[in-house]
Order: C-alpha cells, then structure tokens, then sequence
C-alpha cells in the first residue's frame, strides 16, 4: 500500500467544474424536499448563483497554465476561455430555460403570477418542461467544463457522457408536443451512443498505436495528448491504426458540432426539444465539441495534420454545403435555424483546419459571437406564439413585421448577422476564420465558404420579405410581452451581436492571447 502515489490535485483550477457538480447535486435535493410552488424561482436562482460563482473562479484563475489531476485535465488559455464563453452562453440559455408563461385567454402572464396546481394548467407550460431542467443543465454545463479542459482521451469520453445524457432527457421534456419532443430525443440518443461506440473504439486504437510506437524504448503506450503526440512525432510503427483512431474518435467530436455527414440529428432535435434547450444546445453544446476538436487535433495529433487535414477538409465543404442548401428548402424556423447551426459548423472548421494560432483565436471567436447570435434567435422564437403554442411554420411569420415591429426588426438583424452582413457579429466571426485560412493555405475552404455564404443568405433574406413585404393574415401569431429573464437574454444577445460586429478587437485580443495551449 505504500507504494501507492496518487495524483496531485490543483482544486483552484478544478473549482468552476466542481461548482456547477455540487449545484447540480444540491438541485437534486431540492427537487425533494423544497413545495412545489417553490421550485421554481428556487432553483432558478441557485442555478444562476452557481454559474455566476464559477465564472468568478475562471476569471479568477486567468493566466494559469498547468496540468493537474494526474496531467488528465489542461487548464490553459483556450481552456479558461472556453469555460468563460459556457457559462456566459449557458447564463443566458438558463435565463430563457426560467421564463415559462402560461396562456390565460389569449393574454400572456408571467409564469410567477400563477400557480400551476392542475395537469391541464401544468399543460400550458411554454418553458423547458418542470424543475428537473435545471440540475440537468448544470450536469451538462459540468461535463462540458470538463471536456473542453480534457488532456487525455479517456477523461473526454468520460466528460462526453457526462453533458451527452442529460441533453437527451431535456430534449424530452417539451409539453406541448410531446411525442415530437421524445422522438427527437429518442433520435439524439441512439445516434449519440453509435457516435460515442465510434469515439471509444479510436481511444482504443489510438492507444495500439502508442503501445506500438514504444516498443524498444522500455516505455507503455497512453492516451494523454502528451504520450499521443510524441508517439505521433517519433513512431516508425504502421500508421494504419493512428488514421483508424484519429478518424474514429473525430466522427464522435464531429457528431456533437453538427458536421455533415453526422449531422442527421440536428433539424429533428431542433425542431423537437423545448426551444430554451434548443437555444442551448446550438451554443454551448457546440463550444463544448469544437473546444474538444481543438485540443485534439492542435495537441494530440498535430504531427499527423498533413494527414487529416484534406479528409477534415472535405468535411467542412460537405458541411457548409448540406447546410446551406438543405436551409433553402426548410418551411419550419426551427430547422432552418438548425441547418444554419450545421453550416456554421463548417465555417468553424474552415478556421480550425488553419492549423495555426490565428485559426485557434479565431475558432474561439467565432464560437462566442455564434453563441450570443443563435440564443437571441431562440429568444424570439419563444415569443412567437398563438393559443396553440409556438409558431414555428414560417408561413405563420408573414406580416409579423406589421404586428410587432420591434421584435421583427431584432429577428431581422439577427437574420442579417448570420448571413454574414458587415456591421453584425457574422460578418466579424466569418472574415476572422477566413482570413485565418488563408494565411494557412486553406484557399479552397475560403472559397467554398464565400460561396456557400452566398448561398445561405438567401434563405435568411426570405425570412425577412415574409416578415416585412407580406400582409398579416388571420393566422399570423402575436408576440407575447417578454418577462425580465427572456426579455434579458435577447437584449444581451442582441447587443452582443452589434457589439463584436462594430467592436470586435477586445474579445479579439482576449481570444488571441488565450491561443497557446499547455502540453
């Protein structure tokens, strides 16, 4: 027993992840033993509490480079950055996850003012289902804490699954269109455990090759980015079972970022889960897997990028194209925004294949102007709405400009931010990646994403002729009066959309210092 050692832990640097663990366990607790009419704004505020606490110990820990939990987590500029963007993105999805109205004769109240005692009146709920929402949050923002400071493969996978099951439960809990709602979710987890088997088997194959490459060295094979990289830059074994790993374990990452050809689940799952857990999973889930891809392909497999960076390559073209084409078609803004979700999935990796600092800075970027964009789009598709619930049918949006200008003219210039038009945050995020691209070489990826841009604006452009050009009908929804949470979130999103299109340098050079990975 003494020649047991156990690994040094840094608790400062693990905080924020252990933070929003105990929270989430203490709203376990409080789901049993806090009344009913009390859960609530309860666990809504103990939710906010404890991310605002866990940002406060990421700011804290700003500039700290060190590997702790026996070199298994990596806390590091990209890690702290990318931790701060979840919890600013999640602090806004957790606001539009705590508005919920209910429907009191055509009016909408706020859900505080009424007490839900009934099935029926517990039917009219328009918010991510019950209070079970919110520890399952937190567990899902922890893992992804966890997975963007992952050092080795095995603490990601662990962190994959960790924020993976509790998406799939939320994705389940909308109210209104229940069966829709658990189909979605019933989707996203069958081909989320087909993408984590595929993510196991390359940690598997990864670690043969590391085993191969030690042999006559006296050492053992590992799957920390550490022994995987100096395998990689040292190794004279067959390098069949390292593209075997590195395409295996990049399907299950590209999974989770919505590339095509893994992106079947998205306009399903979209247009199926509570639209606040939608709006978080298009931000933060997708930080969380483009986080993860960074660290693994710049400190994993750096030696091998001559080698995936054509494959990877063709997948950011097939991406920005199934999205952009597939988004022409689409008749319900949930699935449009969806396949906006997908194509922008491939303009991430347009600057992640940069393969350089500038294309680090940039992809970190781009993610959080992204993130603030999509939650003030999910906001006001929360708005939209009639007795029936949500209206998500575009034809319902005809003349939506005439009803209520104010919130049309914000999903206007939300509309124009993802199509990319100067002065927005798109236009910014876009040129920054592509502008990475080029100075890496990547000329081609620049040039299908220009194209594919222009192709995907006009499905945005639509969007807005209906809102403004059309009559209002009969069936044209009204907007309801935001409460102080939803109404927060979209002027948050909102303004940061504006702000980072007309004054991008600050988050610009926070970005490029962070660019430096520890090894």
């Amino acid at each position: 027993m003494s020649d047991l050692k156990f690994p040094a832990i840094n608790y400062s640097a693990l905080a924020p992840i252990l933070i929003l663990f105990g929270v989430a366990c203490l709203g376990i607790l409080l789901e049993a033993f806090v009344p009913r009419r009390l859960r609530h704004p309860v666990q809504l505020t103990v939710g906010l509490l404890g991310v605002v606490a866990a940002g406060v110990v990421v700011i804290r820990n700003a500039g700290a480079r060190t590997l702790t939990a026996g070199d298994a987590v990596a806390i590091d500029g990209p890690t702290l950055f990318l931790q701060g963007s979840i919890l600013l993105l999640g602090l806004l999805a957790l606001l539009l996850i705590g508005e919920r109205s209910v429907e009191r004769g055509g009016a909408f109240v706020p859900h505080a003012a009424v007490v839900i005692d009934t099935p029926a009146d517990r039917e009219q709920q328009s918010g991510g289902g019950t209070t079970e929402v919110y520890p399952l949050t937190m567990f899902a923002m922890a893992g992804m804490l966890l997975f963007v400071a992952a050092n080795d493969l095995l603490t990601m996978f662990i962190a994959l699954e960790v924020f993976s099951l509790p998406l799939y439960l939320l994705c389940a809990l909308a109210r209104r269109r229940r069966l829709l709602s658990q189909e979605a979710a019933m989707k996203y987890f069958l081909l989320g455990a087909y993408a984590s088997a595929f993510f196991l088997f390359g940690i598997a194959l990864v670690y043969g090759f590391t085993v191969g490459a030690s042999n006559g060295r006296g050492q053992g094979g590992g799957v920390d980015f550490g022994t995987i990289h100096a395998a990689v830059q040292n190794s004279s074994a067959s390098p069949v079972l390292l593209f075997a790993g590195i395409a295996m374990v990049s399907i299950g990452l590209l999974f989770k970022a919505a590339a095509a050809p893994f992106h079947v689940w998205t306009p399903d799952v979209y247009q199926g889960a509570p639209t606040p857990v939608t709006g978080f999973m298009a931000a933060c889930t997708k930080v969380a897997a483009f986080g993860g891809l960074l660290r693994v392909l710049y400190v994993g497999f750096s030696g091998a990028a001559w080698d995936f960076t054509p494959v990877l390559g063709a997948v950011a073209v097939l991406t920005m194209l199934v999205g952009a084409v597939l988004a022409v078609t689409q008749t319900d803004i949930k699935r449009l925004l969806a396949y906006s979700s997908v194509a922008n999935a491939g303009y991430l990796l347009v600057g992640v294949l940069a393969l350089s600092k500038d294309g680090l800075s940039s992809t970190m970027f781009y993610l959080v102007a992204y993130g603030f964009t999509v939650l003030a789009a999910f906001g006001v598709v929360t708005l939209v709405r009639d007795t029936d619930g949500e209206a998500t049918h575009l034809s319902r949006w005809a003349g939506l400009g005439r009803r209520s200008p104010l919130y049309a003219g914000l999903f206007t210039f939300i509309l124009l931010a993802f199509a990319g038009i100067p002065l927005t945050s798109g236009f910014t995020s876009k040129f920054a990646v592509f502008g990475a691209a080029l100075d890496g070489g990547q000329t081609w990826l620049v040039i299908a994403g220009v194209l594919t841009s222009m192709v995907l604006a006009f499905p945005y452009l639509r969007v807005v002729v209906m809102m403004w050009l059309s009559e209002p009908g009969e069936s044209t929804p009204a907007v309801a009066v935001p409460g102080w949470a939803t109404g927060a979130a979209v002027t948050i999103g909102v303004a940061a959309t504006l702000v980072l299109g007309v004054a991008p340098a600050p988050l610009l050079d926070l970005a490029n210092g962070a660019a430096e990975f520890v090894r």
